[in-house]
């Protein structure tokens, strides 16, 4: 956050993807960031006060908030050796809950989201749509499952699957570091060969009559969970 921390930023090198500046006014050290931002090529976005608050956690906001991590147009190994977690959707039917899930991995912090649908280009630009074009700021993919997971795999990630015959509750297990999380369809949820692949199964509790959460109802319980146990790391008074 602020112009002399991006400048810092810029100088080491680090992979900035997205720098948000406030719409006005702006002091001239913001704008010879945004001037070096945009010499590198960096998307720069206009944003609202609320939004450099709610991202940056901090009042007032900052003037300037840059986002750092694999760019939208990243292919699937930088995604895959990124830090964060990455998210996996298999055998997804409808493409507004498939847009839910984009947004809901993207507003969580994810570094990239793979999907394993049949949907044609119609079905995928209306589940885009529906992400409120989440594919602005975070890699979505669209390929077969198996080859990410062994390329998930190959990168060192631990994988999850978030499916009803887990047998640990989502802040039963350790959610930090390079993850794949993996989420099954809404008729027929994780296909066998894609669970077997997986470390180990996250069970969200249900007590309703219902048989499951929406698909981005379920997503956001461990989003959230892995959040936490992040934040707490960094704050281990809390």
């Amino acid at each position: 956050m602020g112009a002399q921390e991006i400048a810092a930023a810029l100088d080491s090198g680090a992979p900035l993807r997205l720098l948000l500046a406030a719409e006005a006014p702006r002091s001239s050290e913001a704008r010879a960031v945004i001037a070096r931002v945009r010499e590198a090529g960096i998307p720069v976005l206009d944003s609202s006060a609320n939004a450099l608050r709610r991202l940056g956690k901090c009042e007032p906001p900052a003037e300037l908030l840059a986002l750092l991590g694999p760019p939208p147009d990243a292919g699937r190994e930088a995604v895959l050796a990124a830090g964060g977690v990455a998210w996996l959707l298999v055998g997804i039917a409808y493409p507004g809950n498939t847009g839910f899930a984009i947004r809901t991995a993207e507003v969580s912090g994810a570094d990239g989201i793979f999907i394993d649908s049949a949907f044609d280009h119609s079905g995928r630009r209306e589940a885009v749509r529906a992400a409120m074009r989440a594919d602005r700021f975070m890699p979505v993919f669209w390929e077969p499952a198996l080859p990410v997971l062994e390329a998930a795999r190959t990168a060192g990630r631990r994988i999850y699957a978030v499916e009803d015959v887990g047998s640990h509750a989502p802040w039963e297990l350790d959610l930090r570091g390079p993850l794949l999380l993996v989420v099954g369809g809404e008729r027929h949820g994780i296909p066998q060969e894609v669970l077997s692949a997986c470390d180990g199964a996250i069970r969200i509790p249900m007590r309703g009559f219902i048989p499951s959460y929406n698909l981005q109802a379920a997503m956001a319980g461990v989003a959230v969970e892995r959040l936490r146990q992040q934040e707490q790391d960094a704050d281990p008074t809390r």
